[in-house]
């Protein structure tokens, strides 16, 4: 029996890798002479780096990079070989992500992604021609201008002041100049991972939507999102090299300004500023997906098993799980959700999975669900393989 293993982390208590680890000893334990392939999967958050070295036997380095609020942070980035030439995988939640500052810290004005600009620097340093950047949980929302700063663009407010690069800039940013930019961009692809499909501004953009999880009140929100909007149509301006070796356009084939594309909104507006550098936006899962060959593996497989840390009915809007699921689907294959635990208003689940479990047994914290959650989870695992046994 050939079972495949592709899950996303358990934020908070397990990596992808530590799931995918426990799902397969559960079920050895079962099926001992089971064939199992273990993909541990990202979607372009937390454990992007961990996934894709993992799955394409890369390897990690250790750079130093300015955090999400101050300088003194490290990071790790990844090295993975992809159609015969090193590719680097940078994570933008290891380098200014939400778990990085404390929740009474969390400033929107304050946080910067310059530590991201710091890490491509790093990059290209290595001779990078090619990055994967993941944008999942940031903690920032200043439209990448830290990021581009550090790069080499210079922002300035209406009186020739420089700026840092940090969100509350976004109101006083009146100037950019592209001559200092990194040249070595010219000649990089940038793929930006993402499973956030927001515009950058409106009622469904980076502000307004993940603005009060980095620490916005309404008020703020709706600051920020009018001063992104004024950014946006700075950034758009003709003008300004891009990655990718041709200047960046501001609309795509349909129209759509690089601020209105799905994406754009994605990190804080980080999508928006790579989207200007001429990089691709493209579904985390899917990168991870291609990166560590898990279609070809799926069709060949009985059952799949996924899973995550939470599941609700936004699971069904292209998340992890539903995605991994869907590849299943395409080859007949049944795929068996197990997630950490369960909101409400999954029932249009059962559709996509052939079953839906959640791990905790019994009513408890959230402290102990997260330290409980190892055990929790091999022991749903494992009654999982026990039915799988008992049918075959």
């Amino acid at each position: 029996m050939r079972f495949v293993i592709a899950p996303d982390s358990y934020k908070g208590s397990l990596s992808s890798r530590e799931v995918g680890a426990v799902m397969a000893a559960a079920i050895r334990r079962e099926i001992p002479h089971a064939e199992i392939d273990v993909f541990p999967m990202a979607d372009g958050g937390e454990g992007t780096v961990e996934a894709l070295v993992g799955a394409c036997g890369g390897r990690s380095e250790e750079v130093a990079v300015h955090g999400p609020l101050e300088p003194g942070a490290s990071a790790l980035i990844g090295v993975i070989e992809l159609d015969g030439e090193p590719v680097y995988v940078i994570e933008t939640a290891n380098i200014c992500g939400l778990p990085m500052i404390p929740a009474d810290r969390r400033d929107p004005y304050a946080a910067t992604s310059r530590g991201l600009g710091e890490a491509i620097a790093h990059a290209l340093d290595r001779g990078a021609r090619r990055l994967i950047v993941g944008l999942g949980g940031s903690a920032v929302n200043d439209g990448g201008m830290g990021m581009l700063a550090a790069l080499g663009a210079r922002f300035a407010d209406r009186d020739g002041r420089l700026l840092e690069g940090r969100g509350g800039d976004l109101l006083r940013v009146a100037a950019v100049d592209w001559s200092g930019l990194d040249a070595r961009l010219a000649a990089c692809a940038i793929t930006a991972a993402s499973d956030v499909t927001s515009p950058l501004t409106g009622p469904s953009g980076a502000s307004r939507v993940f603005g009060p999880q980095k620490g916005a009140t309404p008020e703020q929100a709706a600051e920020l999102d009018e001063a992104m909007h004024a950014y946006a149509a700075l950034l758009e301006r003709p003008g300004g090299p891009s990655a990718g070796g041709a200047e960046a356009n501001s609309s795509d084939a349909n129209g759509l300004r690089l601020s209105e594309q799905p994406g754009a909104g994605a990190a804080g507006g980080l999508g928006f500023a790579l989207l200007r550098l001429g990089a691709r936006i493209e579904s985390g899962a899917e990168v991870a997906a291609r990166a560590a060959g898990l279609k070809a593996k799926i069709a060949g497989a009985d059952w799949v098993l996924t899973g995550e840390g939470r599941t609700d009915a936004q699971t069904l809007s292209g998340k992890l799980p539903f995605r991994v699921a869907e590849w299943a689907a395409a080859e007949g294959v049944p795929a068996i959700l197990i997630s950490g635990g369960l909101g409400p208003d999954i029932d249009p689940l059962y559709e996509t999975f052939a079953a839906v479990f959640p791990i905790v047994g019994r009513p408890s914290t959230l402290d102990e669900c997260l330290a409980e959650a190892e055990d929790n989870l091999a022991r749903t695992a494992r009654n999982v393989a026990r039915l799988i046994k008992t049918k075959t």
